[in-house]
């Protein structure tokens, strides 16, 4: 498989709240032939990088992992997978505000030679979009076979079906909605709050100042990095995309162990005399591995960009969002997923419906919560596979809604992992 890593710089990029930056850019990898017709771009979730899948490096080329220990969605993309690296031309790139090696909070500033901090503009799901489409244009990619993503990467595909309707073929959005609900964005909201109060967070100016002036993300050169409040809100986060079937299934309410504790947060005065359980132990795992290869500000960033993410914004509806993108859907949904649920996939399907497109939406029953689109290839791969091939017809594609009339009843079409 061939394969390519590296960064566009795109030259100054005016943001949609109108402000600009002088540089902005854009860390990117592709796999396989360029053919002219056969470009899939590949959106990532929220903290996800441009490292979707693995690939051979070339003779003296240093690995690039995107800070992540592998890559992402490596069991769906790649040669003989779901989304074909032999047939298809598969792009990814990291979103503006990241960490991963595109323009972010954490970047510098060229203008001041510091790190931007919060002086960085605010990014939107429009912002990613339009950058894609310039590095497309860069790399000579024109239309688009599909563009296909989950979670907040899905909203990311909707976006494209809105903003470029003629640049795509087909679009797959996995495990996401047209916006995001009020549970949601309260839980959002206290991740970002337990950031910022974090008191290291110091106003999003926490990178430090070398002697010589320089902006450095070294903690040598000034504070601590607000480590408690990312992890807070990476906990958070954890809890969401899980579901209670399978939190049930990993943990139970079984003892860890004192050896199982990590050194994220001080134990309470009580912890001595009460049990320390697993479920605390993965979390406290997983905040301790997210503090040491994500950045607090691209946290804030991102999930503002998540929230505020409207299909219909500026215009009467989703259905009127999407009337000029003539190409077809599939819409992919977790029985198990709290996060974004399949009723809130099924009232986007039924937008594309409303709006003349062929579309299928295929529910997995699944007790995965929302992490089910990362962690269940073999159940996510054969739709995917199929609709890149065959569209709406191919032979894995269902819609289950049964009345397309109500757009109200679906059944999963595949069984659940721990039956």
């Amino acid at each position: 498989m061939k394969a390519t890593a590296g960064t566009i710089d795109l030259g100054e990029f005016e943001f949609e709240n109108g402000e600009s930056i002088p540089s902005l850019e854009v860390a990117y990898e592709t796999y396989g032939e360029f053919e002219g017709d056969n470009a899939v771009l590949v959106c990532h979730a929220l903290t996800g990088s441009a490292h979707v899948a693995n690939r051979r490096l070339t003779d003296g080329e240093s690995p690039v992992t995107g800070g992540q220990a592998r890559a992402w969605w490596d069991d769906i993309v790649g040669p003989g997978k779901a989304v074909d690296t032999k047939e298809y031309y598969v792009v990814c790139t990291n979103v503006p505000g990241s960490c991963y090696g595109t323009t972010g909070p954490s970047s510098e500033n060229p203008e001041t030679g510091e790190p931007y901090g919060t002086d960085f503009p605010p990014v939107t799901v429009t912002d990613w979009t339009r950058a894609q489409r310039e590095v497309l244009n860069e790399l000579g990619v024109g239309r688009l076979h599909a563009v296909v993503g989950g979670s907040v990467g899905g909203m990311n595909v909707l976006e494209w079906g809105k903003l470029y309707p003629d640049d795509v073929r087909r679009l797959v959005p996995v495990a996401t909605a047209a916006r995001l609900d009020p549970q949601c964005l309260a839980i959002d909201a206290i991740a970002r709050r337990s950031i910022m109060t974090d008191p290291n967070w110091n106003g999003g100016d926490y990178y430090g100042v070398s002697a010589e002036g320089g902006g450095s993300s070294d903690d040598s050169d000034g504070g601590e990095h607000p480590d408690h409040g990312l992890a807070l809100a990476r906990q958070l986060g954890h809890v969401m995309y899980l579901s209670k079937a399978s939190m049930e299934q990993k943990f139970g309410r079984r003892a860890a162990g004192r050896d199982a504790a990590q050194d994220v947060f001080p134990s309470d005065p009580a912890a001595g005399f009460f049990p320390y359980r697993d479920v605390e132990s993965y979390l406290d795992y997983q905040a301790d591995k997210f503090v040491d290869r994500f950045d607090a500000n691209s946290y804030l960033y991102l999930t503002r960009a998540m929230d505020n993410y409207d299909l219909a914004g500026g215009y009467d509806s989703d259905a009127a969002a999407l009337a000029a993108f003539e190409g077809e859907a599939l819409v992919i949904s977790f029985t198990g997923d709290w996060h974004f649920t399949s009723e809130q996939s099924e009232s986007l399907a039924d937008a594309f419906r409303e709006a003349s497109v062929p579309v299928a939406h295929h529910v997995i029953d699944s007790d995965h919560g929302h992490d089910a689109f990362l962690v269940e290839p073999e159940n996510v791969g054969p739709p995917v596979a199929d609709f890149l091939s065959d569209g709406v017809e191919g032979r894995a594609v269902t819609d289950t809604a049964e009345d397309e009339d109500e757009g109200s009843d679906f059944a999963p079409v595949h069984t659940s992992l721990f039956s």
